[in-house]
Order: structure tokens, then sequence, then C-alpha cells
């Protein structure tokens, strides 16, 4: 398999997609309707190997438009449903979008496309699992020739936020994604018996690259729920005989806290995965002793077409508070100047592999700061043990990692300044035992307003999860000799005030 234009070339009367309580979608009837679909977009006036947003929930629907689109040959670029009309026109602009893929509902990206003059395309799955689709509110029929994708052309572009700009776009081309998916099969055996749940959202690295393809590229099926329900998630588990499943160490706490309301089983998985965030040790050890299965911690980026290191299958190593060695991709411990460190040696985490994107879209910055030759720089600090298993010590870049969710400050910074009443603003990530990290903010006020207030008006810019927890009122905010604001130094103020939650 060289580019995902073949994935459809996998026909059986196999399930591949279930959806509960809704669809059963056969890897058959699955590549024949992604054939179909491909050559309806065919039809749509726009420049060759453009990107096309897809708006659109965890689905039948979100399936089959990005198999079609990246067989189509033209660049899928999944955004979040729950953003805001000024998020979603930065990022189709950003990405360059010509098209969007929404639901036939109201929808805030379907106002942010009108805006820009983007095309919509409007999407539901029939009883039959068949995609009725508008263009432009007329019915899509229109069909014509179209050349293939190959290899080195990018099939996804996303975003990954960053501490000096806003979210940076991320290339990843059909080989990366081959690579990464060959990758992740290996490491953790998959086969065509296995049955995978999809509990992250299908827009992100985790749910689309970790679980769903994947599974799909080693003849797998993959169980697609609308959402994460943790009342409803052992009973799809046993309905479908699900093998295994990814999430963030936040929804595995959610599963541990409800285990046994839930009735959950004391034998389950083949495996259970985390990623995104860092798992403690004693989460790891209490979701071995409860759910009977091994925990694999993995460490994955969007740089990398996710996966860059994991912990390993028994018999193979499984150590607690590690992210394990490397899968298929080389790692290394890097210092400033450039020099690579010795066994034990605690610098900045590089990696290099097929998998990393080749650069981040139109910022030239950004790709001098973060490759070194062929190696990238992932902004993490860690070492590598005498066993090559890396152990994460911390982040360089000011990132805030709410349950997985990247969060940018200035982005946070810039909404927050937005306010007529608000002078100054800095937001910071405070520690938290549910989702590792909350965002938190400091702000100066020019006329009295309430920071219940300002956190509302908040919500017109910025999704709910990245809207500070708590907002501090100072006088005035520290700063440095020369009159820098140092996140970490205010952080430090107020993080003995924070509850756990």
């Amino acid at each position: 398999m060289v580019t995902l234009a073949d994935f459809m070339e996998y026909k059986s009367g196999a399930n591949a997609i279930l959806v509960p309580d809704s669809h059963i979608t056969t890897y058959s009837d699955l590549g024949n309707e992604v054939v179909r679909v491909s050559e309806l977009l065919s039809g749509i006036e726009m420049l060759p190997k453009s990107a096309i947003s897809i708006v659109l929930p965890n689905s039948l629907e979100f399936m089959v438009m990005f198999l079609a689109v990246v067989r189509y040959g033209a660049i899928a670029a999944p955004l979040n449903s729950a953003y805001t009309a000024e998020e979603f026109k930065f990022y189709m602009e950003d990405a360059e979008a010509q098209a969007v893929i929404v639901p036939f509902e109201e929808h805030a990206a379907k106002d942010a496309a009108r805006e820009l003059g983007i095309q919509v395309i409007e999407v539901r799955a029939t009883k039959e699992g068949a995609m009725d689709l508008c263009f432009d509110e007329a019915p899509m029929t229109r069909l014509k020739d179209f050349s293939f994708p190959g290899e080195d052309d990018v099939a996804l572009f996303l975003h990954t936020s960053g501490t000096t700009s806003r979210p940076k776009g991320v290339p990843l081309t059909h080989k990366n994604l081959i690579t990464s998916l060959d990758n992740i099969g290996s490491t953790y055996h998959l086969t065509s018996d296995d049955v995978a749940m999809v509990v992250m959202p299908l827009f992100h690295v985790h749910g689309l690259i970790g679980v769903a393809l994947s599974t799909l590229k080693t003849g797998g099926t993959i169980v697609v729920p609308p959402r994460f329900s943790a009342s409803k998630f052992w009973l799809d588990q046993s309905a479908y005989g699900a093998t295994w499943y990814s999430a963030v160490p936040t929804i595995h706490q959610i599963l541990l806290a409800r285990a046994e309301e839930d009735q959950a089983p004391a034998e389950s998985f083949r495996f259970i995965r985390s990623c995104s965030s860092a798992l403690a040790p004693s989460v790891f050890a209490d979701l071995e002793s409860r759910f009977g299965a091994p925990v694999l911690e993995a460490y994955g980026m969007t740089e990398a077409s996710h996966q860059m290191s994991s912990n390993l299958l028994p018999p193979g190593l499984r150590q607690p508070g590690t992210v394990g060695q490397g899968t298929g991709v080389e790692l290394g411990i890097m210092d400033e100047a450039g020099n690579f460190l010795e066994l034990g040696g605690r610098a900045e985490v590089v990696i290099k592999g097929a998998n990393v994107t080749k650069g981040y879209h139109k910022n030239h910055q950004a790709n001098e700061e973060s490759f070194v030759g062929e190696w990238f720089r992932t902004g993490d600090q860690g070492f590598l043990d005498e066993k090559g298993v890396l152990r994460l010590t911390g982040r360089l870049k000011e990132l805030i990692n709410r349950g997985g969710e990247k969060i940018s400050p200035l982005e946070v910074d810039a909404a927050l300044l937005r306010h007529p009443s608000v002078a100054e603003a800095v937001c910071f990530g405070v520690p938290d035992k549910k989702y590792g990290e909350v965002v938190q903010a400091a702000v100066v006020l020019s006329e009295n307003v309430s920071t219940d207030a300002i956190r509302s008006f908040c919500s017109d810019y910025l999704s709910d999860f990245k809207i500070p927890d708590k907002i501090y009122v100072l006088d005035t905010l520290p700063r440095t000799a020369t009159g820098k604001i140092q996140r970490r130094h205010i952080a430090a103020e107020f993080v003995p005030q924070v509850d756990d939650k």
C-alpha cells in the first residue's frame, strides 16, 4: 500500500465500521461508497491538490468523506466541530481550503465558509449507509475522471499550537501516514481479528491515525460512537467484542471511577493504550489491576503523524512512567547546540523517520527552529535509559496540555485582551488531577468587570476547553528586568491556590 487511496482495495464482507444503534458497514460496502463519493467530489471546481475542511462528528460520514477526499487527491483538513466561527475562519484560511464538508443542519462552520466564499458540501448518511450529498444546496451528481495521489502528495492538514505564534499548519503526506500506520500496526500486532473502540475525536491524530486508520489498514473493525459515553462504553465493548482502545488519561480515569457502577469486567481487552498526555504510574497500575489488560503508554505528536514511541505488549518491555522505545522512529536527545547526549543525558527529545512532516506550512521561522538536518525537535525534555526507553521529564515549550488538548497560551491571551475592560492578560497551565493541566489566567483591568463576564466573553472566540477555568485580577503583572512577562513565574504565584478537581 503506497497511499491512502489504496485503502479501498481491501474488499471483503468483513465488518469495517460499526456505529452503535445505527450503521454496520462492510469493507466491500465502504470501498464502493468511497469510490462513488470521490468521483462526485471530482465534479467540484477547485484547484488540484487543494484542502477540503471536514467538520463532522465521529461517524460513518466522517470516515467515508475523509477516505473519499484523500482518494480524490485532495487534502483532508479535519476541524473540531466545537470551534467558533472566528476559529473556523482562521483554520480554513490557513489551510487554504476551497471547500468544507458539514452536516445538513446549521453550523458555525457554514457561517465561516460563507464569509470566506468557500464552497459548502453537506452530507448525511442514509439508513443504508450511503452518503446523501448536496453541493451549495444542490444534489451532487457530476462525475469526471481524476488522477490518484502519489506518496509524496499531502493527504492530511492539521494544526498544532505554538508558544510564540498562532497554531501552525502541519501537512502530512500519504507516505508519512502509511509509514505511521505500519509502525502502529506492527507495535500492537494488529490483525483482522481486532476490534477497536474509537473514543477519541477523529479530527485528532490520536483517534484518526492512532486507532481508526491503523485498525482499518490491518483489516480490523472500528466501533465509532458519535462521542465518548462512559455509561455505554462497556455495553459497546461487550456487544462488539472490542479487543482494544486508546485514550488520554482523563478518559481512563473516568472509566476507573465508574468501573463498579458500570459493572466493568475484570478481564476485558487484549491491551489498553494511553497517549497524548502523561499517564500517572498510579493510574497505570489501577487500569491493569481493574480491567485485567496490559496498559501501553505511547508518545505521539501531530508532526510525526502521531506515534513515535510506545511500551510493548508482553513479554516486551512495559514500564509505568515511561513512553517506551522508538516504534519505527529514531529517537535522540539533543542539547541546544545540536549535540547528541549519551544515554541518561537530559535535554530535548528529537526524532527522525519517514512519518515526520517535511515542514510546517508557510512558516520558515518555525521550520528553522524545529529541524536540525533530518532531525525534528519535539520541544519535550527527556532522557533515554540504558535500554533505549524514553522517559519524558517536562515540556520545553509553553503549551498547555489539557487532557490531550494542546492549547496555545497566546491564543487565549488574545481572546482575553479583546475584552474592552481587560488591559493586560496572561494565561498559563496549572496542574490538575483530572486533566493533567487546566487553563488559568491573570488579568489587569481598566474598569470593573466580573471574571465570569470575561469568561463568557471568551466563548465567542475560544472553544470551551480553551477558556480559563479561573481568572485572577491583579493590579500589575510581574515582569523581568527587561520588561518581559514569564508565564511560569506568574503560574507559580497561583499553583498553591489551585484545588484538586
